[in-house]
């Protein structure tokens, strides 16, 4: 039986198999080129191969012919399945692999965009930390300026008191060599020697209680509100204490609170080492003290209570 292309590729189709027409076509034409070849082998003994019979396909005629190709056709369509699956697999695989190439580049384009906006987020996040970094650099220069003319200011004046005591001092000893005026200055002074006395206790209390407060504002440990109290206390006691109000220890002490951030190394252990305006402040404050003492002697003696 001959098979056409038309009648092969019906076949392959209804048993489930898929071929082009053109496939068919191409088998068709190398099993009739087969065909048109002698099967005879001159090498093997005779009757070994299959021979044609002549008189074709009838009642009388041998079945021997029908056996010619019956393992050449499934062989052949055998190596056409092999080769349409193998088609059709690396088809598969080509897809597969285009598809995996596709979302490669799609997930590597969607990395490579969050990258840069992480990083253009960072960059911005680090030029507004730079901005705020400049700017606190900047107060704490303004800090400092205003520290250091804080300071220059307290010396001029204390060097302004030291002048007005050498003077008084000077006064004192003219009046005291001067006879009957020595005698009475020197009695006046000594009526203030009570007021001074106070003074200078209260500025001693207050000087340790500064020694505590800048030391708790130092420490890394100490809360903050038990500092805040300490200030509150300190404020209280000058407001009520009238040395201190004539003093105007009040309007320093909160200068001091203010401006006083100076600290020793975490490793101090001595409390006295901390601050710097408030050490300067203790000593305008004992020439203030001794200042007041001579002034108050002073109007003593013009006001004739001496």
């Amino acid at each position: 039986m001959r098979y056409s292309a038309e009648m092969g590729e019906t076949i392959l189709r209804k048993r489930g198999y898929r071929i082009c027409h053109t496939s068919w076509i191409f088998f068709e034409t190398l099993i009739n080129d087969i065909k048109a070849v002698s099967m005879n082998n001159l090498n093997d003994p005779p009757r070994w191969n299959i021979q044609p019979d002549p008189r074709g396909r009838g009642a009388g005629a041998g079945d021997g012919n029908q056996w010619n190709y019956a393992l050449l056709v499934p062989m052949l369509g055998l190596a056409a399945f092999r080769w349409i699956w193998t088609r059709e697999s690396q088809r598969e695989i080509q897809k597969v692999k285009d598809q995996y190439n596709k979302d490669v580049s799609t997930l590597t384009s969607e990395m490579k965009a969050q990258y840069h906006d992480t990083l253009t987020e960072r960059r911005r996040a680090a030029a507004t930390l730079e901005l705020e970094l400049e700017k606190e650099r900047q107060r704490v220069k303004g800090y400092k300026q205003a520290m250091i003319s804080q300071s220059q200011q307290l010396m001029e004046e204390r060097k302004h008191l030291s002048q007005e005591r050498q003077s008084l001092e000077e006064e004192k000893q003219r009046q005291v060599k001067s006879g009957a005026a020595g005698a009475v200055l020197h009695h006046a002074l000594e009526r203030e020697s009570d007021w001074h006395r106070r003074a200078t206790t209260t500025l001693r209390e207050l000087e340790g209680q500064l020694v505590d407060r800048q030391n708790a504002y130092c420490s890394p440990i100490q809360p903050r509100d038990q500092r805040l109290e300490m200030e509150k206390n300190m404020l209280l006691k000058v407001v009520k204490d009238p040395i201190g109000a004539e003093l105007d220890l009040e309007s320093d002490l909160k200068d001091i609170f203010k401006r006083d951030k100076t600290c020793a190394d975490l490793l101090n252990m001595d409390k006295r080492k901390n601050g710097s305006l408030m050490w300067v402040y203790l000593r305008y404050w004992q020439l203030q003290v001794s200042l007041q003492k001579h002034k108050r002697a002073e109007e003593a003696i013009l006001g004739g209570k001496v």
